[in-house]
């Protein structure tokens, strides 16, 4: 029995074999390329390959789904997401133009079972329109313990715009942290990073040791300035001009100044971990210039019991 799909806004100029990728989600990827090679699969009524481009509103037949189960199952296309009943509400910062951008509690996932990506799904789906291949989903990353700012799709043209304004460097964030020590003036940080997968830790350059010495580096620049200090730590102004998995608190740690907290990096303790938060993003026309994240209330206590009230009048930490 064939299987006839309808591509939507969301799929067109997408190839075909991604498409399919997408809306057979259970079938194996070699066997939807072995279709594709025999000429079962028809956009338009023809014969198309696994490069075609496929259009809005054009119709995709696949000829050898077995059985009307089978067929009905990938009818639906990709699964909606179910919303959990624990999970806070969405904080949204801005929507528009093809983009979601949160706030995203320190301790919640972006990706996962109970995670912001099957909350903003859920949020998303009636919104959408149907979609064979697309979903929303995050553009970059966040760890799980951190806060702040992440930016989802809610278009195909969205992720694209946004995942090309990254590569060329043109979208700006800062990051508000704690980190142990003095630091004692602004400074540029610039590293070769090294990520090792299977303990999910990443290295500066000179702590590679042998047996890490397969893993390929990757280029990061942050510049910190530094708010206010004590004798034990201080508050500082992160700006990145890569985006590398871990990249400040590797950086930090690496020169002395590790987040406080973060235990992973060989941080003292702090009762509800690390604090780092993604607190400014800066876009071009047609976005807001600025975007801006609350702070969470943890992290302005936490900071007043460090670093004293006065700094709640200071111009960078209003609240």
């Amino acid at each position: 029995m064939p299987l006839i799909l309808t591509a939507g806004a969301n799929d067109s100029g997408r190839r075909l074999d991604r498409i399919l990728r997408k809306a057979l989600r259970q079938t194996p990827l070699s066997a939807i390329h072995r279709m594709l090679r025999q000429g079962l699969v028809l956009v338009g009524g023809c014969k198309a390959d696994a490069g075609r481009r496929v259009l809005s509103g054009e119709t995709i037949t696949v000829l050898n789904m077995e059985t009307e189960a089978e067929c009905e199952d990938f009818a639906s296309g990709p699964a909606e997401a179910k919303a959990s009943g624990s999970l806070p509400a969405l904080e949204i910062l801005f929507e528009g133009s093809g983009l979601l951008i949160l706030n995203k509690p320190a301790g919640l996932s972006a990706h996962g079972r109970g995670s912001l990506d099957g909350m903003v799904q859920s949020y998303l789906a009636p919104k959408l329109p149907p979609s064979l291949s697309f979903s929303p989903g995050p553009l970059h990353r966040l760890d799980k313990p951190s806060s702040g700012i992440l930016v989802f799709s809610a278009s195909l043209e969205g992720a694209r715009l946004f995942s090309g304004m990254m590569h060329e460097g043109i979208i700006k964030k800062e990051y508000l942290a704690v980190v142990e020590g003095k630091i004692e003036k602004t400074e540029d940080w610039e590293d070769e990073l090294f990520r090792d997968t299977k303990i999910k830790k990443t290295f500066t350059e000179d702590q590679i040791e042998n047996n890490h010495e397969q893993l390929k580096g990757k280029h990061a620049v942050t510049s910190i300035r530094l708010l206010i200090t004590n004798k034990s730590c201080s508050l500082a102004l992160f700006k990145i001009e890569t985006g590398r998995t871990h990249q400040i608190r590797a950086q930090a740690a690496s020169r002395g100044h590790p987040l406080l907290g973060d235990r992973k990096y060989g941080a003292s303790p702090l009762s509800g971990g690390f604090l780092l938060h993604a607190w400014r993003l800066y876009l071009p026309p047609p976005f807001p210039q600025m975007i801006e994240a609350p702070l969470p209330e943890n992290f302005k206590t936490t900071v007043k019991k460090l670093f004293g009230t006065g700094i709640q009048s200071a111009r960078y930490f209003q609240y």
